[in-house]
């Protein structure tokens, strides 16, 4: 069986990603707190355009959901390259229960590494660490790495009857 290329297999992973969170985002921001889709936008964009950002208008949203396609583009890259390097991720998410597990597990260290280092590092600012901090923690699984992992298990073939135990060869990746 021939094994996609990361282009082949990051693709469709980061779209799926991206398209899923961006729904999730907008819906938990208008439906549980009450805000806009333009403020929230705004606010992604504020992380590296600055403050201005807030009720600048389009451009900001604009900026916003494309750092937030520039973000899905590379949690789903890292976890891309890692499955097609490894065997060990490739037997993880050959079942079910295993991909599960591993979304459980990604999930939370992508908001950790988020809001911890690299939104800091953007902005000059630690998080405060109150009740939407801790709900990105339990919503990354569902809103990010559940469709991240599935995906890139669906585009890679795997299932539980096919044993994940070699790497992939250089042109594979290619």
């Amino acid at each position: 069986m021939t094994r996609p290329s990361f282009i082949r297999t990051v693709i469709p992973v980061w779209l799926v990603t991206a398209a899923w969170d961006f729904l999730c985002a907008t819906a938990l921001t208008v439906l549980a707190y009450h805000g806009t889709f333009a403020h929230l936008w705004q606010g992604v964009a504020s992380t590296v355009v600055g403050p201005t950002a807030i009720d600048g208008g389009t451009t900001p949203i604009a900026v916003g959901i494309a750092l937030h396609l520039a973000v899905a583009f590379t949690w789903s890259a890292i976890f891309v390259a890692a499955a097609l390097t490894s065997p060990a991720i490739r037997r993880s998410i050959a079942t079910p229960t295993g991909a599960l597990g591993v979304a459980l597990v990604y999930g939370p260290i992508i908001w950790l590494v988020m809001s911890l280092a690299v939104i800091p590092l953007a902005t000059g600012h630690f998080p405060r660490i109150g009740f939407r901090w801790w709900v990105q923690i339990f919503a990354h699984p569902p809103f990010v790495t559940i469709p991240l992992v599935f995906m890139t298990r669906r585009v890679l073939g795997e299932t539980e009857s096919v044993p994940a135990t070699t790497a992939y060869s250089a042109e594979s990746t290619a």
